[in-house]
């Protein structure tokens, strides 16, 4: 399981910064406001209707006292707790009520999460993909960072460390697409590429950088894929990293496809990232807690279940979670 290091630094001179904005590996559509209103305005056009789902409460002993083999927990959307040999990983943790930066207009929770930040072990690493409200979320972060102190560690792609620091949190570590840092002298984390963009205001639109990430923890390696569409990307990382032991990959928010689809993964583009990184078992997240786009709350897993069968796959090897469900990969 050795990693080609000088192709790993071919890739990270490859240019994605040009005038003060990152770029994706491969060109996409640019999206502006006049396709955001002509999706939003459509004729007939709603939002489907929000559901909330059974949430399990995790037993705190097994998240205090983890067993020996990795353990996941999903939070709710892209938000999992992830435990190994002591280490305790948070990705993307948005706990709040709305995907927004208000408190009473945008995108509603309907699922509580699993856990507040008061219930959870000791949290050592979160990760973050980047920084839409959905995946970074002010309150949780000032939450984790007012109970765990300078011990926690977040890990961000270029260009948000900034964020971080204006609200007093220094223990950070940001890295650009196919860097990599040591965590301790078995842990690596490798922030890898994906195909989205980044922004929080109207005016920032990818001046910051979006990312998956990688974990290589002694031979065992757990990829976040956060937010992405499809691309050849995919087939570098695994040509690079496969095995992947766990990987959790995003299979909702992709409708209407002529909008969503250089950004979104619909579940069969999610089968192919799970092929493509060389996984052995893979988790689908980005689903089933806010509602974001125009497919039904409930489609993206049934979608997953006809595409991995079309793919000649079990379900075991690509499994949907339930809010709250503590598990272990086997």
């Amino acid at each position: 399981m050795t990693i080609d290091r000088e192709r790993l630094a071919a890739l990270a001179a490859e240019p994605h910064f040009y005038r003060g904005r990152y770029r994706n590996r491969e060109r996409v559509p640019r999206r502006g406001l006049g396709d955001l209103l002509r999706w939003q305005m459509a004729p007939g056009r709603r939002f489907p209707k929000g559901r909330r789902y059974t949430l399990l409460r995790p037993d705190g002993h097994l998240l205090i006292d983890p067993p020996a083999q990795p353990q996941l927990v999903w939070l709710g959307h892209a938000s999992f707790l992830f435990q190994y040999r002591g280490l305790n990983v948070l990705t993307d943790p948005v706990l709040s009520e709305r995907a927004s930066p208000f408190r009473l207009v945008g995108p509603k929770r309907y699922t509580p999460p699993a856990l507040t930040v008061s219930e959870m072990p000791p949290i050592h690493l979160v990760l973050i993909s980047h920084n839409h409200y959905d995946h970074l979320d002010e309150a949780t972060v000032r939450q984790l960072h007012r109970r765990f102190g300078d011990k926690l560690r977040f890990c961000m792609p270029m260009g948000l460390r900034r964020w971080f620091e204006k609200r007093g949190i220094h223990n950070l570590v940001e890295l650009d697409w196919w860097q990599s840092a040591s965590l301790s002298a078995n842990n690596e984390v490798f922030c890898l590429p994906a195909q989205h963009f980044s922004g929080r205001t109207a005016t920032d639109t990818n001046t910051s950088l979006w990312c998956s990430w990688l974990l290589d923890m002694d031979g065992f390696r757990f990829y976040f894929g956060g937010d992405t569409g499809y691309g050849r990307v995919f087939q570098d990382i695994g040509e690079l990293f496969a095995p992947i032991d766990l990987a959790l990959l995003p299979i909702g928010a992709y409708d209407p496809r002529w909008f969503m689809a250089p950004v979104h993964v619909a579940p069969e583009e999610a089968v192919k990232i799970h092929q493509d990184i060389g996984a052995r078992q893979s988790v689908a997240m980005h689903w089933g807690t806010f509602v974001l786009t125009d497919e039904p709350m409930d489609e993206p897993p049934r979608r997953l279940r006809m595409a991995l069968e079309n793919q000649g796959l079990s379900e075991s090897v690509f499994r949907v979670m339930q809010h709250g469900e503590v598990w272990s990969p086997s």
